[in-house]
């Protein structure tokens, strides 16, 4: 496991939270917004008051049984060295903070960094051929020296092919599944998700014990398509789940690539169909990608060249209010919620909310005591 990992303490609150009946990712946010941790939403008396927020909300957060549920999953996950992440954490995904339907709650085992510097996904179709498989193993050897890490659903054919041959070369590979980490779906691939515990690691949104079904695959590829950079379809049917993981991919402005096939063949009809409805750029190989990711630039000079653009407020579509805040913290460097209340006269739910937008969007940090700062990336970038 990543020893990092133990720097986010999982608590009760935020686990119950995370297991509440018909509360997702969306209304756990606006909550977290209004009160500012879990526990303050378990206690708090003032729900009612938040828009959107009704009964039923209210009655699955008081469930007598919740807390106790929550406790014991703190507990199960700590025997089998599985981690609990809570959406505040600094080791949270911070690429899903930026969809806004991420999970509040990842639970994961494994050893690699899920906020790496490079990270793509690889989807396709269960019924692979051998031309997709030979297009995975070029082009992972071709991007190896780049240290990616690669991300999938450890599905039958082209998921289980690029997670094997990752192990294969060293790279480090996340699969994300639609079940409880203590469930390996297919249970075929039991093996090779043993392995990846130690070049990469398991992730998944659901509690302990939770078997897939038909409604957890689609969930789990938004959380693929996410927390990567870059989705590569390898060979995908007309309708399917890899279409499902390109399109919320699109959704979520993220670079889409597909691999062109044989006119006729079936395997390659999906891809075609997004190449043709410009929802995917064509990639012929790893090239394609590197390029366009600036992975050939290197590190250094990436840096270098990145100070010299400026970025527009405009280009986040964000609201006056938050333009407001944003001009503030530019002009005081750092500044506390209190002092961001007081000069621009917003309620503190309000202001909790938008600060959470931002800070969503990665343009803000948090710092210790209360206080926000521009993200490094945005510093001395932004234009008003």
């Amino acid at each position: 496991m990543n020893e990092n990992l133990e720097e986010d303490k999982i608590n009760i609150y935020e686990v119950a939270l995370g297991m509440a009946a018909g509360i997702g990712g969306v209304t756990a946010r606006q909550l977290l917004a209004y009160c500012g941790t879990a526990e303050e939403i378990f206690k708090s008396t003032k729900l009612l008051k938040i828009d959107g927020i009704g009964e039923k909300t209210i009655i699955s957060l008081k469930n007598k049984e919740l807390l106790q549920k929550a406790e014991k999953e703190i507990e199960n996950a700590r025997k089998q060295n599985i981690s609990i992440l809570f959406y505040t954490h600094k080791n949270f995904p911070q690429r899903l903070k930026e969809i806004y339907d991420t999970p509040v709650v990842l639970y994961y085992n494994g050893n690699a960094d899920l906020n790496a510097e490079k990270i793509i996904s690889i989807v396709g179709t269960r019924k692979s051929t051998d031309y997709g498989k030979q297009f995975i193993e070029s082009f992972l050897k071709d991007i190896q020296k780049h240290n990616p890490l690669v991300v999938s659903g450890l599905a039958y054919g082209i998921d289980i092919t690029a997670h094997k041959e990752c192990l294969n070369l060293g790279i480090q590979t996340i699969g994300v599944m639609a079940n409880g980490l203590d469930i390996v779906y297919p249970a075929v691939h039991k093996p090779i998700a043993q392995k990846m515990l130690t070049c990469g690691g398991l992730l998944c949104e659901s509690a302990l014990g939770v078997k897939p079904d038909a409604p957890r695959f689609p969930a789990r590829n938004r959380i693929i398509a996410g927390m990567s950079d870059a989705t590569i379809v390898v060979e995908a049917m007309e309708k399917g789940g890899a279409l499902i993981t390109a399109e919320l991919a699109n959704d979520y402005n993220k670079e889409v690539f597909a691999l062109a096939g044989n006119f006729n063949a079936t395997t390659s009809a999906g891809c075609h169909k997004i190449i043709k409805e410009n929802k995917a750029h064509l990639i012929t190989n790893a090239n394609d990608l590197i390029q366009f990711l600036n992975w050939d630039i290197g590190k250094k000079n990436a840096k270098t060249y990145q100070n010299f653009q400026k970025v527009n407020v405009n280009s986040f579509d964000i609201s006056t209010e938050e333009i407001e805040i944003l001009n503030l913290i530019v002009e005081k460097k750092e500044i506390h919620t209190d002092m961001l209340a007081f000069t621009l006269d917003i309620p503190n739910g309000m202001l909790a909310m938008l600060l959470l937008n931002l800070e969503m969007k990665n343009i803000i940090e948090t710092l210790p005591g209360k206080k926000y700062k521009i993200a490094g990336s945005y510093e001395n970038r932004l234009e008003f």
